[in-house]
């Protein structure tokens, strides 16, 4: 009889339990409670140095992910490539994360979009009781997405949008111990998103909840845990606007929407939806995103950024930029969150391409 060799597994889900989704005990986020956390690590390297907070602008292929409804803004058809290695404190040279996502508008009927997300987790070695290896593994987990958005008033301010997903999590070919079946599991989910440029002069506000769906099991349906349910509000603020030079402000507002009962499991996601909404203190349970973005004549784009999560204790200082060629822009975001922390020197990568 085999069994899996756990500990990698154990320390790569926990960190990106801990540090995607945020942490805190089960009835005062439910974080710990969900599956597929990597459905949470944010795309992009543009929104990655302005603190992750891009939900009301939303205007570049990445809004696959942010907010569907911004594809009904995203000036022309547009493919981002992102790469980033993951947890660059714990030295795993194969923990990375890839997003590809694109945009695609048909005339009179909206803008289509898909994106994939793989996160790559690496080797792991199998043995028997004894400790003899039995062979090496590899685990990932990755997502398929299909999007669209349009206008939904005549004056194109107002804009919504819809994702369809598919997610798969491969964790290893066999079950742990005597457990039978492997340690994959499928799932579906579902996001919404809202748009808005108001009619105060250069300012939005915009709103997506994602990853609605079934729960997700791999080896006990009973165990299943839900998908991390999330509602992402925030706003974008042009504070200056001329052709040579912008300067927008943008702040976001995240709250985990996942319950557990009274019998110690979780609700399904449409009970959750309501009743997340008093699991605790309901500031302490919000994670605050804040962060700005400079670009001079659309040319040359500075960003930085910052988060607050008080139940994860995680509140790093981000730093972005940009050069735009044309339709080619290459993007980069770096993670200060101090040494020795496990999101240290994390950085994003991306390149966008429009035509």
């Amino acid at each position: 009889m085999s069994r899996i060799n756990w500990a990698r597994r154990i320390v790569v889900v926990a960190m990106i339990a801990l540090f995607a989704a945020g942490a805190g005990t089960a009835q005062a986020a439910s974080v710990s409670q969900a599956g597929v956390l990597f459905l949470k690590i944010s795309p992009g390297a543009r929104p990655g140095g302005m603190g992750e907070a891009f939900v009301a602008l939303a205007n570049d292929a990445t809004s696959t992910w942010w907010n569907p409804a911004g594809l009904a803004y995203v000036p022309y058809n547009e493919v981002t490539l992102m790469h980033s290695n993951w947890l660059p404190q714990f030295k795993f040279n194969d923990l990375y994360y890839d997003f590809v996502s694109y945009v695609h508008q048909v005339e009179d009927w909206g803008t289509f979009g898909a994106n994939i997300i793989f996160l790559n987790l690496g080797e792991s070695i199998r043995t028997d009781e004894t400790g003899r290896e039995l062979g090496t593994f590899n685990s990932y987990e990755m997502a398929l997405t299909g999007s669209y958005g349009s206008p939904i008033t005549n004056d194109e301010k107002m804009a919504v949008g819809v994702n369809m997903r598919f997610i798969y999590s491969n964790l290893s070919p066999v079950g742990a111990g005597s457990e039978k079946g492997t340690g994959t599991a499928t799932s579906v989910g579902v996001d919404v998103g809202w748009l808005w440029h108001t009619p105060v002069n250069k300012l939005s506000l915009g709103a997506n909840l994602s990853n609605m769906g079934p729960k997700v099991a791999y080896i006990d349906r009973a165990q299943a845990d839900p998908l991390p349910t999330n509602l992402k509000f925030g706003f974008a603020y042009h504070l200056v606007k001329s052709p040579y030079n912008t300067l927008t402000l943008v702040g976001d507002f995240d709250k985990e929407l996942v319950y557990l009962n009274d019998d110690g499991e979780s609700d399904p996601f449409y009970l959750a939806l309501v009743r997340a909404w008093g699991d605790g203190a309901f500031f302490g349970t919000l994670i605050y995103h804040t962060g700005m973005e400079y670009w001079y004549s659309d040319l040359v784009g500075l960003r930085v950024g910052y988060w607050n999560d008080e139940l994860g204790k995680v509140k790093p200082i981000t730093f972005g930029a940009s050069l735009k060629y044309s339709l080619y822009r290459f993007d980069f975001s770096y993670v200060a969150a101090g040494e020795g922390h496990p999101l240290q020197d994390t950085m994003r990568f991306s390149l966008s391409i429009g035509f």
